[in-house]
């Protein structure tokens, strides 16, 4: 009767070798990953017109421009820019003295920011109308002086224009160039 126990006990020894064993570990492969964050425009929308209204000589007539709008989608880890504001001479007929205002005599003003988005410092140029700016020269309008990623402003600038005493009757027409770097 030995033999039988001794078979017996060979299978049950071979059973637990086969399932005490480690499995032979599969051979393993490493996938890199990628993708890109496109980058956009740095883009300034202002309105394409408006009227200020009427007014007499030596007087001033003032006027919000409408809403100006940086929006920047470079998706940049210094998302900084700067929006500057010039004007041309306001001019009406033939352009004879009489029919020209210039820029000395234009005032602007950008106020605070109606709306952004993004992260970072937006600075307006002239918060305030005591704070308003003759656009003899090019002047800053409003800036962005810190953060990152994508990111918006709007702020709904002021024009004022003095009308001088040797002016004209007529339509005086300028163009108002707000831009971005």
């Amino acid at each position: 009767m030995r033999k039988p126990l001794l078979a017996l006990t060979a299978a049950a020894a071979a059973a637990v070798v086969a399932l005490g064993s480690p499995a032979a570990a599969a051979p393993t492969d490493d996938t890199i990953v990628t993708f890109t964050v496109g980058a956009a425009n740095l883009d300034i929308i202002a309105p394409p017109g408006v009227n200020l209204g009427s007014t007499f000589a030596d007087t001033t007539i003032e006027g919000p421009i409408g809403p100006v709008q940086v929006v920047d989608q470079r998706a940049a880890l210094n998302a900084t820019w700067v929006t500057t504001v010039s004007v041309t001479e306001f001019v009406s007929g033939a352009g004879s003295p009489e029919e020209t205002i210039t820029p000395n005599l234009v005032e602007y003003w950008s106020g605070p920011a109606t709306a952004t988005t993004g992260t970072g410092t937006f600075v307006p140029g002239q918060p305030t109308e005591a704070d308003a700016v003759t656009l003899s020269s090019p002047r800053v309008a409003f800036s962005k002086t810190s953060g990152s990623g994508n990111n918006s402003a709007t702020w709904n600038p002021t024009i004022r224009v003095n009308v001088p005493a040797t002016a004209v009757s007529g339509t005086y027409s300028a163009t108002v160039t707000h831009s971005v770097a």
